[in-house]
């Protein structure tokens, strides 16, 4: 019966795995260059990320493998390179290559989070404010509207210094990142709360809708069950989007010195620190830290490009 069980199981996985492969989203896919360009590169960046306690030289987290008599040391294949600096060392003798694929992981992990938690309270707000309608539609809106009139960086400096002052000065290394997050959380949830606010108000007049209220069907289970699908598309369109965006805005806030501390350094922590010595010659520290930057942004945009363009009826 077991053996059975398994059988069925691992036939159904195929049966989807092959509907995947018949499918429009994956025809598109496979004949997009930069889709597949940008999907590989990223999910290298990604499994190195996130491997790099297995093939980093070194733990830049870990002050006792740092030595400062190797620091400013250039690339390898520079005259005064030794290895296993393959890309050379910063001034406290970090390993350049260990420190990226350390702060990449830092980087991913803060815009992961933050799309997360912003696409689920913009997913709830609109559909409540799409739902109900009324003073409630009015009141979520407008404060949508006053975020929308303030630059999304400002308000990100804003909460994050705010949110630094109050925490302990012990902690404040320790919750940079959840910090982070919470920042570009508040800046980042109106344009999902909007997009499904504008999808629930055409899907709550149609014919599925009304049917469920004459039967008495909750307002929650409407909303989840039968609105919250047909909102879904955009939704995904955006949140890919949104995931560069959110990284550039760590790196930012890093950069400015309220983002993620020396000690546990991102993308933005790494170029802040390089900038520094820019005009010293000591390029690498900056120059390295920048490429991973627009390496995972642009990879991560060439995805949201082409998923926007093969969930667009219009170009079908």
């Amino acid at each position: 019966m077991t053996d059975q069980a398994q059988e069925t199981t691992t036939t159904a996985k195929i049966g989807r795995l092959a509907r995947w492969r018949q499918s429009d989203l994956w025809w598109s896919f496979t004949r997009s260059p930069s889709a597949i360009a940008g999907a590989l590169i990223l999910l290298v960046l990604i499994a190195a990320a996130f491997a790099a306690p297995l093939i980093a030289p070194q733990n830049p987290f870990d002050p006792a493998q740092l030595d400062l008599w190797n620091s400013e040391l250039p690339p390898i294949w520079q005259a005064d390179g030794q290895w296993p600096y393959i890309l050379g060392t910063d001034t406290q003798g970090r390993d350049m290559l260990s420190a990226i694929l350390y702060g990449s992981r830092i980087s991913i992990l803060i815009g992961v989070c933050s799309v997360i938690l912003s696409l689920t309270v913009g997913l709830s707000l609109g559909l409540v404010a799409g739902y109900f309608g009324g003073i409630v539609d009015n009141i979520l809106m407008r404060i949508g509207d006053v975020l929308l009139s303030i630059p999304t960086i400002l308000i990100a400096i804003l909460v994050s210094a705010v949110a630094r002052q109050m925490l302990p000065p012990e902690l404040r290394d320790v919750g940079s990142g959840a910090v982070l997050v919470l920042a570009i959380t508040l800046s980042a949830w109106v344009q999902y709360a909007r997009t499904v606010r504008a999808q629930t108000i055409v899907e709550r007049g149609k014919e599925y809708v009304q049917a469920a209220r004459l039967l008495k069907t909750p307002a929650r289970r409407i909303m989840l069950n039968h609105i919250l699908p047909n909102t879904l598309t955009p939704i995904m369109v955006a949140a890919t989007l949104n995931f560069g965006m959110a990284i550039l805005t760590e790196a930012t806030l890093s950069f400015l010195g309220i983002g993620m501390p020396p000690s546990q350094p991102s993308l933005g922590t790494l170029i802040r620190l390089g900038n520094q010595f820019l005009f010293s010659g000591v390029w690498w520290i900056v120059l390295f830290p920048v490429l991973q930057l627009c390496l995972l942004v642009v990879s991560v945009n060439l995805l949201g490009d082409w998923l926007r363009d093969a969930l667009n009826p219009k170009l079908r």
